[in-house]
């Protein structure tokens, strides 16, 4: 009886390991989550996620960018909007500058955000998350200064100006996909900052 026993147990016991290590992962994903989720957008464009332009990097970065920086003057003007929201319960208004730019492929651009902690008694830590859609334009939306995933301390009443330095990787103009796309998106959304017991961030809501 024993003996047919034994191999459910080394079953269960295999099953129980299993368990905890998908609990023990999940946990730990969830702590790690906002500069794991940080570094895989910015260096692939997954979800939506602007790429980070190599030229914070290294000088072989900035030659590279260099070279990027050149404006297609053949090419049809882009259309950049702006779109800027808060989560629910962050007292703060938080709007675009500028309701459009126009720019060519490899053209740099400034863009302004102004964010305004409404609070009357409590000066507030927020934090945001950045988009673009059509998504798959993603990769080929490059940030030079950007202050997404930075912790921004307003207080009470204060406003302030944020800046958004971007280009448009020329390679869209190579990509078949990109044929048709005139207009893209780059949006915004602040979360009022939350921190675990220990004072590090908290992991936040990431945009789809």
């Amino acid at each position: 009886m024993e003996q047919m026993r034994k191999p459910f147990e080394n079953k269960n016991r295999n099953t129980l390991y299993y368990a905890l290590s998908i609990i023990l992962g999940t946990v730990a994903l969830s702590y790690g989550s906002v500069p794991l989720y940080k570094t895989i957008c910015q260096q692939t464009g997954w979800g939506g996620q602007p790429i980070k332009s190599a030229a914070h990097s290294t000088p072989e970065g900035e030659d590279a960018v260099a070279e990027k920086l050149t404006p297609v003057t053949t090419s049809r003007r882009l259309r950049i909007t702006f779109a800027g929201s808060t989560s629910d319960i962050l007292p703060w208004k938080f709007t675009p500058q500028q309701r459009e730019v126009r720019v060519l492929p490899g053209e740099t651009a400034l863009a302004f955000y102004t964010a305004t902690n409404q609070s009357k008694d409590e000066d507030i830590i927020g934090v945001a998350t950045y988009s673009v859609t059509p998504a798959q334009v993603a990769p080929y939306f490059s940030k030079i200064q950007c202050f997404c995933f930075e912790e921004q301390r307003l207080n009470k009443g204060e406003t302030v100006d944020m800046p958004v330095f971007f280009y448009i990787d020329p390679d869209f103009l190579k990509d078949p996909n990109m044929r048709g796309i005139d207009t893209i998106t780059l949006n915004y959304t602040f979360f009022k900052a939350r921190y675990d017991k220990d004072g590090h961030l908290a992991p936040m809501p990431m945009p789809y």
